[in-house]
């Protein structure tokens, strides 16, 4: 058995051998078994918020969790997230084409001032 935060290899299957997901990373549930699929609205919210968390902090989503949360299949969860203090988050809005929603987050000075900013 994986432990909970272990990602799971193409074609692998979980504990019970259901079907796992590729992009769905398992680090980002260090506190639960990472789930095989996200079927439920909830889950994929969960999984938004986590992956938000992570990514705020730098730990950076794989090509393949990307390529999915960017599906129009995610953008009713997005949408519903709300995550307002999230750079992650808006970023999420930008990729699915909803309508900008304020940022509650920290700027930083020393960012906001970074000439090169513009070219990211």
């Amino acid at each position: 058995m994986l432990p909970n935060n272990a990602s799971l290899p193409n074609n692998a299957s979980a504990p019970d051998n259901t079907p796992v997901e590729v992009w769905l990373d398992g680090a980002l549930y260090p506190d639960v078994e990472p789930p095989a699929r996200l079927d439920d609205f909830d889950d994929q919210i969960d999984f938004l918020a986590r992956l938000c968390a992570a990514w705020d902090f730098g730990f950076l989503p794989e090509p393949a969790t990307i390529a999915e949360i960017r599906c129009p299949a995610w953008r009713a969860a997005v949408d519903h997230c709300q995550l307002l203090t999230s750079p992650t988050y808006h970023l999420l809005r930008a990729w699915h084409d909803l309508p900008a929603l304020p940022y509650l987050g920290q700027t930083l000075a020393y960012i906001q001032d970074d000439p090169n900013l513009a070219y990211v």
